[in-house]
């Protein structure tokens, strides 16, 4: 029965220190992505008339979306606010688990065929940024003959 107990308090003492480092390690993982630039996800698709770029933006006022857009390339830059923390009866609020990122995000992605440049057109509706970009001129495909 002591032997038992010895390792019930082994196996307890192993699993204490690994939630501990899981933890330390969780904070660390939290203080580098606060100090570097949030990658935006993008799901581009393609038609034979249209680019179009979904990209989700939850949490972000239109207002501080900028969209700048060249011939082939396409940057979408934005910030993520942090909401304000409300103080509580105990003096504030305690975090159990802070995943959400905060901070500067952009992405400039290569886009698969140039564009016409003034006739692009942005949507944002409910956290969702939708841009539609006309391509310049549509893809045809020839096929070559071999002698």
């Amino acid at each position: 029965m002591r032997r038992r107990n010895m390792a019930e308090q082994m196996f307890s003492d192993m699993v204490d220190a690994i939630k501990e480092k899981q933890e330390e390690l969780e904070k660390a993982i939290a203080e580098y992505k606060s100090s570097t630039p949030i990658k935006l996800n993008m799901d581009v698709t393609e038609d034979d008339e249209n680019i179009k770029v979904v990209t989700d933006l939850p949490g972000v006022n239109k207002d501080d979306i900028k969209i700048d857009i060249t011939e082939d390339t396409l940057t979408i830059d934005t910030q993520f606010e942090e909401e304000a923390e409300e103080e509580g009866e105990d003096g504030g609020v305690m975090f159990h688990k802070k995943e959400r990122n905060y901070g500067v995000a952009n992405r400039t992605i290569i886009l698969p065929a140039n564009i016409k440049i003034d006739e692009a057109t942005a949507k944002f509706d409910n956290g969702v940024l939708i841009v539609i970009l006309p391509k310049l001129e549509k893809k045809e495909i020839f096929e070559v003959k071999v002698d």
